[in-house]
C-alpha cells in the first residue's frame, strides 16, 4: 500500500449557521445589568495576521460583582459566542467583570475567559482577556504566570469611544495569544 499526502481538510466551516443562529448571543449584558457597560471587539486572526472568517469566540466571565452566575444579577448572562465576520471580527456586549476569588482567596484582575474554535484546530484552545491599565493586573496571580514580553497579547485596549475595548486574538506566529494548557 502506497501513503500520499493529501490536501488538508480543516474542520469547518459551520459555525455560522450551526452554532451562532444569530447575533442576541454576544448581548451578555441587558440594558438593566449592573456595572460599566463595555463593548468588546475582539478580531481572530492567524499567523500572518490576517482575519479567521469562520472562526467562533465563546466569552465567560463574572459579573460586576464578581460572581458568576450572579442571581443578584438577572439582566447579566455571563456567557457569549459569536462568529467572526468577514474582518475575523465579533463584538459582544457586556460589563466590565469584578474581581473574583483565586488561589488561596486572593483576588484576581478582572478578566474575561476565552474558548476559540477555528479552522484547522482539532479542538478548542483557551485564554483570558485583561483590560489594559487596571492597577489590579500587576498583582495577578495567573496572569503573571506568563512571560513578561508576552502579557500584553492577554490584554484588551480601550479605544478613544467611551466603553469600546479592542482585542486582537492571535492563533500563531510571532503575536501569538498566551493560550492556557488544559
Amino acid at each position: 500500500m502506497d501513503l500520499h499526502h493529501t490536501a488538508n481538510q480543516p474542520i469547518g466551516p459551520f459555525y455560522h449557521f450551526a452554532l451562532t443562529p444569530d447575533n442576541d448571543a454576544g448581548i451578555m449584558a441587558g440594558p438593566d445589568a449592573k456595572g460599566e457597560r463595555v463593548d468588546l471587539a475582539i478580531r481572530l486572526l492567524d499567523a500572518d495576521g490576517k482575519p479567521v472568517t469562520n472562526g467562533m469566540i465563546e466569552l465567560w466571565q463574572a459579573s460586576a460583582a464578581g460572581i458568576y452566575n450572579d442571581p443578584a444579577d438577572p439582566a447579566f448572562h455571563g456567557f457569549g459566542r459569536l462568529a467572526t465576520d468577514r474582518e475575523g471580527l465579533c463584538l459582544f456586549h457586556t460589563v466590565k467583570p469584578g474581581q473574583v476569588a483565586g488561589l488561596n482567596g486572593k483576588l484576581q484582575a478582572p478578566h474575561i475567559n476565552v474558548s476559540v474554535y477555528a479552522p484547522g484546530l482539532t479542538k478548542r484552545v483557551v485564554a483570558r482577556i485583561y483590560f489594559a491599565d487596571d492597577p489590579a493586573n500587576d498583582s495577578d496571580q495567573v496572569l503573571g504566570l506568563a512571560p513578561e514580553d508576552r502579557r500584553q497579547t492577554m490584554l484588551a485596549r480601550q479605544t478613544l469611544e467611551a466603553g469600546r475595548w479592542n482585542f486582537d486574538l492571535h492563533l500563531c506566529g510571532p503575536c501569538e495569544t498566551v493560550f492556557f494548557d488544559i
